[in-house]
């Protein structure tokens, strides 16, 4: 993979051309002093100050009994330690506040290339709905996911010079409150040809996928063919797509072939096989409660949910069985005292 292939994937890239069959967005581009803030993980978490106090959040996100850290006591002197002042960002806070306002009054964030999607449980509504500059902040500040945007989003690329792009990207999208997570589609495409469609959201069984499979796949060829195929660049890449009651197709993100995309319901090799054998379009969707898979949603890596065996929990198991059955065999000595 290069780093052409890894950029084009960016949103504030591939929007303009696909606007009118995507989500409607508007793009800020961050100062760096925000970028900055964002990846400052050293300091306490304060969040910025806000255009105004209707849509202020409590500026410093901490546990009640750190409030004595910041009492100053009578007679303390200078040196007491003194709150910290919040970052200030006017300019952007203010085009976040008018975009806000522009796409209906809620949005969900995303970088470049990733959205919080990790951080989604430290929000009021447990999602990524935003309705002010402070939600977003918070959201973009808690994630561990961005740390890829931002610090290394060309890691898995063969001419990487730099491990950051020169700018980023705010893109703040309409949200919609009706979208049904088993409408989300990832579509992969290898040498300009579908390849292999699966259901975006694998944690969960939809009956209803089984009734429209079918009907769904010739959706989705025929949305390639006329608006992706010729339109985008890449030859090798995956897009994901949303599919509207009315049998609308919006996409929703590009993401580069392998390296960081998750295959969902397949495997990389089995994407490749596909691919050497010239077969047909494969789609794949989750056909029972038996066929769930863990996914974004745990916050847990996979390596972590996985328990068969040589696996790292199997063996992790396997080693505190032992320990177990080793002290139940050692006699131990103890002092009356």
């Amino acid at each position: 993979m290069r780093k052409e292939e890894v950029n084009r994937c960016q949103i504030q890239e591939w929007y303009p051309k696909f606007k009118s069959v995507s989500i409607r967005t508007i793009i800020h581009e961050l100062p760096e002093s925000f970028v900055e803030y964002l990846v400052d993980d050293l300091g306490p978490f304060i969040l910025p100050i806000s255009v105004s106090n209707e849509d202020a959040l409590p500026n410093r996100i901490h546990n009640p009994i750190d409030e004595e850290d910041y009492q100053v006591s009578e007679g303390s002197g200078d040196e007491a330690e003194q709150p910290m002042s919040p970052p200030s960002f006017p300019e952007l806070a203010l085009k976040i506040k008018e975009s806000i306002e522009i796409l209906g009054g809620a949005v969900f964030p995303k970088l470049n290339w990733s959205s919080p999607k990790d951080s989604a449980w430290i929000s009021t509504s447990g999602t990524l709905c935003c309705t002010s500059f402070s939600e977003i902040a918070l959201l973009l500040r808690s994630s561990d996911s961005l740390v890829h945007d931002l610090c290394y989003a060309y890691d898995s690329c063969s001419d990487k010079t730099l491990s950051r792009p020169p700018s980023f990207f705010l893109a703040l999208r309409k949200w919609y409150s009706s979208l049904l997570p088993e409408m989300e589609i990832r579509c992969f495409v290898w040498g300009h040809h579908l390849v292999g469609i699966s259901q975006r959201e694998v944690t969960t069984f939809y009956p209803v996928l089984l009734e429209k499979k079918s009907n769904l796949q010739l959706l989705i060829e025929n949305f390639f063919m006329d608006k992706v195929r010729f339109n985008f660049e890449s030859e090798n890449y995956t897009f994901d797509i949303y599919v509207t009651k009315d049998e609308c197709v919006k996409i929703v993100d590009f993401n580069p072939w392998g390296a960081f995309t998750l295959p969902l319901l397949f495997t990389w090799e089995e994407l490749e096989q596909n691919v050497r054998e010239e077969n047909s379009v494969d789609f794949r969707i989750v056909e029972s409660q038996c066929g769930i898979r863990p996914g974004l949603k745990t916050a847990v890596p996979l390596d972590y949910l996985d328990t068969s065996p040589g696996s790292g929990w199997d063996q992790f198991l396997r080693k505190v069985d032992a320990e177990f059955k080793q002290q139940e065999i050692t006699p131990t000595g103890g002092s009356d005292a």
